[in-house]
């Protein structure tokens, strides 16, 4: 526990320092290499002979959206077509993987033996992520530089209040497990816990970061979905653990284990509440 606090007082100093602070394009370099990172902890799930050979799919998927899409600060700051059909592979990935953790094991059947698969899934939750945040933290960076960051933070706010709120209610009410063959400890009412510490946090935060929605029921629904996504990301991250045999996804972390088991929860709430943002403005 010493190793955790420790490690967390130095990391999240360093993570608001990203946040604001890099100007674009370092910023999509430092995403990047922990994007690439989090591709190398996934080589794990696929089962490979050679995990170096294993990460090449990966790679050249990841080069090839950086081939399509504009990375310049300007072309990201305008959402096009092409960006909301990103956001929605990455949702509609979340929503299926959802369910595939949620009927664990009897979902397994349907992908453990194809290796194709173990990639796809890999791709669809790191390449949708990884742009999602790149379009938010470019918004009218033109008009202000820290107004995309701002909303980079509020969803990280959104998740770690969930986090929190889903620990101290799960430990607290906890009684129904959510998915008992994946992770024994999330419970329904730490989820719900979760979801309404995640919606006064949000409500504070948008005041607080001066981010406008269109109303506060669009801000509240906009909340509870990506929550709900975030809560249901981590449960996936540890159904491939599990499937897998693997307690953390890597050790680069001193006290809290990989890339993968920190960013599970923002994997899946980026690309979903960057598509509902996006859409419901």
């Amino acid at each position: 526990m010493k190793q955790r606090i420790i490690t967390a007082l130095i990391l999240a100093p360093l993570v608001l320092w990203g946040v604001f602070e890099l100007s674009i394009p370092f910023f999509i370099v430092a995403l990047t290499a922990i994007s690439i990172i989090g591709f190398w902890e996934w080589t794990q799930f696929v089962l490979p002979k050679s995990r170096a050979l294993s990460l090449i799919p990966s790679l050249v998927v990841l080069a090839s959206s950086f081939a399509v899409f504009p990375f310049d600060t300007l072309s990201l700051s305008i959402v096009s077509e092409t960006h909301l059909w990103i956001l929605s592979a990455g949702a509609i990935w979340w929503i299926v993987a959802s369910g595939l953790a949620l009927t664990y094991p009897k979902s397994m059947n349907l992908w453990e033996k194809s290796v194709a698969l173990r990639h796809l899934f890999g791709m669809l939750s790191l390449i949708p992520f990884l742009w999602a945040v790149f379009l938010l933290r470019a918004q009218d960076y033109a008009l202000n530089p820290y107004h995309g960051a701002k909303l980079v933070m509020f969803v990280c706010l959104l998740v770690w209040a969930a986090d929190t709120g889903a620990y101290f209610s799960g430990k607290t009410f906890g009684k129904h497990k959510m998915a008992p063959n994946v992770s024994p400890n999330k419970t329904l009412e730490g989820l719900f816990g979760g979801i309404i510490l995640a919606m006064i946090v949000g409500w504070f935060a948008s005041s607080l970061l001066d981010i406008h929605f269109a109303s506060l029921t669009v801000m509240l629904f906009i909340t509870f979905v990506t929550v709900v996504i975030s809560v249901l990301g981590d449960l996936v991250e540890s159904m491939f653990k599990r499937v897998s045999n693997i307690k953390d996804s890597s050790n680069i972390i001193p006290g809290h284990g990989g890339i993968l088991d920190r960013i599970d929860s923002l994997v899946a709430a980026f690309p979903v509440f960057a598509l509902l943002y996006f859409i419901c403005q």
